[in-house]
């Protein structure tokens, strides 16, 4: 999963990105709002963590521009503004949750985890498709109720396309979402591990349409 994380404060942008880092989020930061825009609208973000206190445009200045162009991926307000006045004008204007400075990193990760699992709109962690089933609170993947071994990569690409069952999804929408931006020969990497994710699955259950993507049924 992709995070955009938006903090002016060179310190916290750091340790939010090591954070999220050691907990297996591909992540991308910006220093201010015309930054954060330009990355919102070249790239494909599950989440985005939004300071308000920004050079350039304010936090609520990105928050209206990124509600015109997407109304469902969420949006947590991170900012030393505490105020309720603050809050409720942070949630009015489209956040779907707000976190005030100072803050407990495992509190900002848990409340990460629940829009993401609420965005997803399932309420089971095990997701079916055929002879397949997916668990997402463990990370595991079952043929005909057997555990099939995965690695990171692997599970992260199943669970992907179980979590977007029928929709056609694009190597570069799934390399952004799971890969790192600067690892080299990325594509390459994405089709070794889409490989050996198949052979561990019944034939044709990933399916490719040309020119649209892979994609479950």
């Amino acid at each position: 999963m992709k995070l955009l994380i938006v903090e002016d404060e060179l310190s916290l942008q750091k340790a939010l990105y090591k954070g999220f880092r050691k907990l297996d989020y591909t992540v991308d930061t910006a220093s201010d709002g015309e930054e954060a825009l330009e990355l919102f609208f070249s790239n494909v973000y599950g989440l985005v963590v939004l300071d308000l206190n920004l050079p350039k445009l304010n936090g609520m200045e990105v928050l209206k521009e990124i509600r015109v162009d997407n109304k469902e991926i969420p949006v947590l307000i991170l900012s030393a503004k505490g105020e309720v006045a603050d809050k409720i004008a942070g949630l009015d204007e489209g956040a779907n949750d707000y976190l005030a400075k100072p803050f407990n990193f495992a509190e900002l990760e848990a409340r990460v985890r629940a829009l993401l699992r609420r965005n997803f709109k399932t309420s089971d962690t095990v997701i079916e498709a055929g002879a397949v089933k997916v668990d997402t609170a463990t990370k595991r993947v079952f043929v005909l109720g057997e555990e099939v071994g995965t690695t990171q990569k692997e599970y992260a690409i199943i669970e992907y396309l179980f979590l977007r069952k029928g929709e056609a999804i694009s190597p570069t929408k799934m390399i952004e979402q799971i890969w790192e931006n600067d690892t080299e020969d990325i594509f390459n990497s994405f089709k070794v591990h889409l490989g050996n994710l198949r052979k561990k699955l019944p034939d044709g259950f990933i399916k490719n349409t040309r020119g649209r993507g892979y994609y479950v049924e």
